[in-house]
């Protein structure tokens, strides 16, 4: 079982930019893809990007040409890049495994954005 820990969230203005960071409490480089979530309030988790273990990434429209999911595998962290964030972005970011027939790790505390201006 693997732990993750969310950091590098924050209060941000429409248009800014963010990078999350999310570090495992193992190896990260024999799981299949890893994946960033977000929830907002009263809303559903949802997926917002997938990076497997081959560097493939892929995006929810939403996200799509603003935000870039990148690995280290030599620091057991997953990153986010979230640029020209928008008001819509706001919500509490987790990671976990991705692709995996619903049985995820434990969730983490995640990470507060908020775009606002």
């Amino acid at each position: 079982q693997v732990q993750f820990v969310e950091s590098g969230g924050g209060l941000v203005q429409p248009g800014g930019s963010l990078r999350l960071s999310c570090a495992a409490s193992g190896s990260i480089s024999t799981i299949y893809a890893m994946g960033w979530y977000r929830q907002a309030p009263g809303k559903q988790r949802d997926l917002v990007a997938t990076i497997t273990s081959h560097n493939v990434a892929e995006y929810a429209d939403s996200v799509k040409l603003r935000f870039t999911i990148f690995r280290d595998d030599a620091k057991n962290t997953v990153y986010l890049q979230m640029n020209s964030l928008k008001p819509e972005d706001t919500a509490v970011y987790y990671c976990n495994v991705a692709y995996s027939g619903n049985y995820y790790h434990a969730w983490g505390q995640g990470t507060q954005v908020t775009v606002s201006s």
